[in-house]
């Protein structure tokens, strides 16, 4: 059985969908850390927090924020001063601990979620069309992750 070779790129769009795609990244960017200023967080905590809609481990933490697991334990130290979060026992897994919201970081999760979404740069783009982003995203990832 023979190998396809890859599909060659024209050059051009390369160029272009590379250029929109950082525009797009850093838009997210700017929102996020808008979001964060209004809720006295970091950008990370705000991610987290969002990542946080059931107890996980801070491994999973990590792999959802795109993290090394070192960076989101620094988060949850800060998450957990705050009392945003605590670790408790994981139910299955004696050597690890999941992550729990406390009743405050619920209120901080419901509000940074609720800011996320609104003016996200997302919302130029119909229901169909964040979708259908989505799912491209996801396809060009794929071959990526680990």
């Amino acid at each position: 059985m023979t190998r396809q070779p890859p599909p060659t790129v024209d050059t051009e769009l390369d160029r272009d969908v590379c250029k929109l795609v950082h525009q797009f990244t850093h838009r997210l960017d700017v929102h996020v850390r808008r979001v964060a200023e209004q809720l006295e967080l970091t950008p990370s905590q705000v991610i987290a927090l969002r990542e946080l809609s059931e107890p996980i481990t801070a491994r999973e933490l990590a792999t959802r924020m795109s993290c090394e697991p070192s960076n989101a334990t620094f988060v949850l130290d800060r998450l957990e001063q705050q009392d945003l979060i605590r670790r408790e026992p994981h139910p299955t897994d004696r050597r690890a601990k999941q992550i729990v919201l406390t009743p405050t970081g619920k209120r901080r999760r419901a509000a940074a979620v609720e800011l996320l979404g609104t003016e996200s740069p997302l919302g130029s783009l119909s229901a169909t069309q964040q979708q259908a982003l989505r799912d491209l995203l996801h396809a060009m990832s794929a071959d990526t992750e680990d």
